[in-house]
């Protein structure tokens, strides 16, 4: 537990120091020049992936930690990772990147609140307390200060964050791989008395989160390249910051694994899913 509350801190702020060397005060901006598509992301992300996702843990019904795991999941802004597939798929990039600063702002009130409801509703046995206002205030230091200073160094040295574009996000993955991994092995009983169910249940979150991500923009009249970075932004979750709240800040293992095990399988459903969206049409390389 020692180095959970050391280790794991350190790791998500590596991955949200890199965020920040991709951020500019623009890309907050950006979000008021968009309105609807930046809109209905948000409102997908912080409305309907939380509902969608309770409904999934009581049709699946997950012992009460793994079930606040999977809301702790459902409540983590995107991840840096959908710029990527953003790219790769023909979206929106900017937008994306605008919509993770923004959302993981937003995040730090919402999570906490999504958190503790669900703690208030399943009632895990090894866990009375949820996420109070030192703990909270924690979540805001781990979450925002490594972006803070992301953005500080690039706005003083925009070759240093050139240079160090790649060495982060290369130190990201093996970060994210090492974080997974550690969250399984921890608790492996676990992962194996559930597999069955914790694969079932985020595998469809994830592609629910994809298909609504998608979908709702393009029925609400945002153009296409908006709508894919919006599913990719809605779909693929900040997993780190999820599996780093659960073992370092709740001091709860098994509440990290919901995240641990769809940071596994997000990775080829995305992949899947922005080959299917854009059928017929290459992918950027």
């Amino acid at each position: 537990m020692e180095f959970a509350a050391v280790a794991l801190p350190f790791a998500l702020g590596v991955i949200m120091f890199g965020l920040g060397l991709d951020l500019t005060p623009a890309d907050f901006a950006r979000v008021a020049r968009q309105p609807r598509a930046a809109g209905v992301a948000l409102a997908c992300q912080l409305l309907l992936l939380p509902l969608i996702c309770f409904l999934l843990v009581l049709l699946f019904r997950l012992p009460p930690m793994l079930a606040v795991g999977m809301l702790l999941l459902a409540a983590s802004p995107g991840g840096t990772t959908a710029n990527l597939y953003s790219h790769l798929f023909r979206g929106d990039v900017a937008l994306n990147i605008s919509l993770t600063a923004v959302n993981s702002v937003i995040a730090v009130v919402t999570l906490p609140v999504i958190t503790n409801l669900a703690i208030v509703w399943f009632k895990p046995a090894d866990l009375t307390l949820g996420l109070q206002f030192g703990k909270t205030l924690e979540v805001f230091v781990i979450v925002l200060g490594p972006v803070a200073l992301g953005m500080g160094a690039r706005a003083l040295s925009p070759a240093f964050a050139r240079a160090m574009d790649r060495p982060v996000r290369i130190a990201s993955v093996v970060i994210l791989a090492t974080v997974i991994l550690g969250a399984v092995a921890s608790s492996f009983d676990v992962v194996a008395a559930n597999l069955l169910a914790l694969g079932g249940i985020t595998t469809a979150f994830c592609l629910l989160s994809l298909t609504i991500g998608f979908l709702a923009p393009r029925v609400l009249g945002v153009a296409r390249p908006q709508a894919i970075a919006s599913a990719f932004e809605v779909g693929v979750h900040n997993g780190t910051l999820a599996i780093v709240i659960a073992q370092a800040v709740l001091g709860q293992p098994e509440m990290s694994l919901p995240a641990a095990i769809y940071g596994v399988l997000m990775f080829p459903l995305a992949a899947l899913f922005g080959l299917w969206i854009t059928r017929g049409e290459p992918a950027r390389t």
